[in-house]
């Protein structure tokens, strides 16, 4: 079921970003950190994407603490499957375009 499915990059990150329990601002930094500022998320685009991923229980909100207004969200099982089928994924892209390249790739 997750092995066909391909991410857009900011699901990605979010996803990433997941693997420690953090917060919308957390996310949207942590986001913009690991891509080196190229994926900026708007408020209403990063809410947008975590009620999607919840609904597809590639995450959860966690408990709320009393008084506090942050929501905190953490990746689940389902989606470290589909984060790890994503990387795989991007990894043979990668290796077939080196292996096509070959000396043309600056990196």
């Amino acid at each position: 079921m997750t092995e066909n499915m391909v991410l857009t990059e900011a699901t990605y990150y979010i996803l990433l970003a997941l693997c420690d329990p953090q917060h919308g601002y957390g996310i949207m930094q942590k986001v913009e950190a690991l891509s080196g500022g190229r994926v900026r998320l708007a408020a209403g685009t990063l809410y947008g994407a975590l009620n999607a991923m919840v609904e597809k229980r590639w995450i959860i909100q966690l408990p709320v603490t009393d008084g506090s207004r942050k929501k905190d969200y953490r990746i689940t099982d389902l989606g470290l499957e589909v984060l790890v089928n994503e990387v795989n994924r991007l990894k043979e892209l990668v290796e077939n375009g080196e292996n096509i390249l070959g000396g043309q790739i600056n990196g």
